[in-house]
C-alpha cells in the first residue's frame, strides 16, 4: 500500500503543543514552527482506525495492557533491531521522561552523580536536577568535520563512587548519531567496571537511515544487558506521543524488582485504552508505513543539507537517525540569543535555540525538525534563504 506523507492539516486550531506555544516561546504565532519533536505527518491510518474502532465500545474504564500489545513489540524489536525481549522483563511507562526519573529515583540518592552526555535531550539534565541529584557532565566530543564520539578519557577521569547511573541518549537527539557497535561496548566496559547503571533511552531506533544500524545497548552482551534497562515505544516512529505509551525493558531481576517498587509507588497504572490499541496496531502492522516514512523524511533532509551548501553561514552533518537536524550556526557570529532572533524574525521558524541541549557545546546550534510534509518543508526552505 503506498502511503501519502504530504497531506497538511492545520494544527494550529487544535491543542498541539508546537502550535500552542508559539507565543510564549517565540513571542509571536507567526513562526513556523519546527521544534517539538513530534511530526506534522498523519498518525498511520492503521492506528487511526483501531482507535476509532475501541472508541465505538460504549465503556471507557480501567484496563490492563494486553499480552499481546506487548508480544507485539517484542515481534517488533526481534524483527528490526535483533533484540531479544522477554514479557516478563517488561513494564509500562507514560514516557521515556517517566522511566528516567524512574530509574533516578530507584538506583540513586540524593546527592549521587547522574552522567549526562551533552548536547543531549534536555529533560535529561532536567529529571537530574529535580530529583536533587548532581549531573556529572561528561560532554561529547566533536571533531573538525562535525563528526560526534563519547569521550571515554574524560568519563574515566570524572568517574568516583557516587557516580551510579548512566543517561544514554541512542540514537542520539540533537546531534543524530548511530553509535557503532566499539563505541558502545567501550562505554559499557567503563559501566561495568565502575558499577554504573544505564538508562538506555532507545526511543528514535526505528528511525534510522541505511546504511547505518542501530544496536541496542542491551544486545551487546549478557552481561551488559543485566545493568541496562531500555527505554522503547511507537512515539517518534508512528507519531504517537499523545497517546504517551512506551515501555521500559529490564532483564536483571533484582534490578527490575527495584525499579518496579518506586514505579508502583507513583503508581502509574497502565494508561489510556486507546493507547492500548494504538501501540499493538502500530508494531503489528507498522512496518510498511514506516519504510515509506523513512524514505520521506530522508528525501526532506537531503533538501535542507543541499541548500546550506549554497552558504557558509549555517552548517550540518546529515543525521544518521532522527527527524531532526542540529544546525551549526557558528558562522553567523552571533549570540544565541540574536541567532534565535534572526530566526524568529527574518526567517520566521520556531526551532530549539541549541544552548538548551547543553549550555556550552549547545552554543551557536539551533534544531530543526524535518518530520513534516515536503510543501511545508519547501516552505521552511524558502524561509530559511532569507538568513543565507
Amino acid at each position: 500500500m503506498k502511503y501519502d506523507y504530504n497531506k497538511i492539516i492545520d494544527r494550529s486550531k487544535t491543542n498541539s503543543e508546537k502550535y500552542l506555544l508559539r507565543k510564549e516561546l517565540f513571542g509571536t504565532e507567526d513562526v513556523l514552527p519546527m521544534w517539538v519533536a513530534d511530526m506534522d505527518i498523519f498518525t498511520p491510518p492503521f492506528v487511526v482506525e483501531a482507535i476509532k474502532k475501541r472508541a465505538n465500545e460504549p465503556i471507557y474504564g480501567y484496563e490492563e495492557i494486553p499480552n499481546s500489545a506487548f508480544e507485539a513489540q517484542i515481534g517488533w524489536m526481534k524483527k528490526r533491531h535483533n533484540l531479544n525481549l522477554k514479557r516478563e522483563w517488561m513494564l509500562y511507562s507514560h514516557s521515556v521522561v517517566s522511566t528516567i526519573n524512574v530509574a533516578i529515583k530507584a538506583f540513586s540518592k540524593v546527592g549521587d552523580k547522574i552522567i549526562v552526555q551533552t548536547p543531549v535531550y534536555y529533560p535529561f539534565m532536567r529529571s537530574v536536577r529535580f530529583n536533587n541529584r548532581e549531573i556529572l557532565f561528561n560532554p561529547l566530543k566533536k571533531d573538525e568535520k562535525g563528526d560526534y564520539t563519547f569521550d571515554f578519557e574524560d568519563l574515566k577521569s570524572k568517574i568516583d563512587k557516587d557516580t551510579k547511573l548512566l543517561l544514554l541518549c541512542s540514537p542520539h537527539n540533537p546531534v543524530g548519531r548511530v553509535w557503532k557497535k566499539e563505541e558502545l561496548l567501550e562505554l559499557a566496559t567503563i559501566c561495568l567496571e565502575n558499577d554504573i547503571k544505564v538508562l538506555s533511552d532507545e526511543i528514535h531506533s526505528d528511525l534510522v537511515y541505511d546504511p547505518y544500524k542501530h544496536i541496542p545497548f542491551a544486545s551487546l552482551s549478557k552481561e551488559i544487558s543485566k545493568i541496562t534497562m531500555t527505554a522503547i515505544g511507537p512515539g517518534k516512529s508512528f507519531n504517537l506521543a499523545g497517546l504517551s505509551i512506551t515501555t521500559v525493558a529490564i532483564e536483571d531481576d533484582m534490578m527490575r524488582d527495584v525499579f518496579d517498587k518506586v514505579h508502583r509507588s507513583i503508581h502509574f497504572s497502565h494508561g489510556s485504552v486507546f493507547s492500548h490499541v494504538g501501540f499493538e496496531v502500530a508494531y503489528k502492522e507498522g512496518e510498511e508505513w514506516l519504510d515509506g516514512l523513512l524514505i520521506h523524511l530522508k528525501e526532506n533532509v537531503l533538501s535542507l543539507y543541499n541548500l546550506l551548501q549554497t552558504s557558509n553561514k549555517i552548517s550540518m552533518n546529515l543525521p544518521e537517525a532522527t527527524y531532526l537536524a542540529w544546525l551549526d550556526c557558528a558562522n553567523m557570529k552571533l549570540s544565541d540569543e540574536k541567532i534565535k532572533e534572526l530566526f524568529i524574525k527574518e526567517a520566521k521558524l520556531g526551532l530549539n535555540p541549541g544552548y538548551i541541549f547543553g549550555k556550552d557545546e549547545g552554543r551557536g546550534f539551533m534544531r530543526l525538525n524535518f518530520g513534516v510534509s515536503k510543501i511545508t518543508m519547501n516552505e521552511a526552505l524558502k524561509r530559511l534563504e532569507k538568513i543565507l
